[in-house]
């Protein structure tokens, strides 16, 4: 398989279900990407929606979003979610959607104000930064610990652990959030995940954007 992606970004969070899923995957850097150039042409032939990740299977097939690489990881026997028919296999879908319907559209908008507000990006951001924390002091509510769904980790710790390195920054989500910053302690500190912590920058350092 190849995953087409930018360290640090919302890729890394398909990359790391990958290694807990035990998959072997080549990693094709398209980092600039959302400029004109030689990356983003790279990624365009194979997603032509020119987002990140891209995983292309070995039959050819392309995945995109997060959140169906992770079902799809699941439906191969990859330990990312609770045991099927129970409650908290429910929950787990739940919070899965809610993650990439709420959240993620808060950097779709925040991170590129320029393209949906033109006339006041710096209101945009502001707005969308705002509503991002109250959305993850609700998600604060949800977990149980050790991890989101309690005593084993899913592709939800995973998420949590990405997005404490972004907006608002691990120092925010340890005032505010600290359950989730715990959890994305305790998920960044499994072995099988050390080295795609470290590739992505979310070993205990902070990245630029999602």
């Amino acid at each position: 398989m190849q995953l087409y992606g930018v360290r640090g970004w919302g890729s890394g969070i398909a990359e790391a279900m990958l290694c807990l899923g035990e998959q072997s995957y080549d990693f094709i850097d398209v980092e600039g990407f959302d400029q004109p150039g030689a990356a983003r042409d790279r990624l365009a032939a194979v997603n032509p929606l020119i987002q990140v990740p891209a995983l292309v299977l070995a039959d050819g097939t392309v995945m995109t979003e997060t959140a169906a690489i992770a079902l799809w990881l699941i439906d191969l026997g990859a330990p990312l979610a609770p045991p099927p028919n129970s409650s908290d296999r429910a929950l787990f879908y739940r919070l899965l959607v809610w993650l990439v319907a709420n959240v993620y559209p808060t950097f779709t908008y925040g991170d590129y104000p320029e393209r949906w507000a033109p006339s006041a990006p710096n209101e945009l951001v502001n707005a969308t930064d705002r509503h991002r924390e109250s959305l993850y002091r609700w998600l604060e509510d949800q977990v149980r610990e050790p991890f989101v769904l309690g005593g084993s980790v899913s592709a939800l710790d995973i998420y949590v652990t990405a997005m404490t390195s972004w907006r608002p920054r691990e120092a925010w989500f340890r005032e505010n959030t600290p359950k989730l910053a715990r959890t994305a302690d305790r998920t960044r500190a499994l072995p099988v995940l050390a080295e795609v912590m470290r590739l992505n920058g979310w070993d205990g350092a902070t990245v630029g954007a999602p």
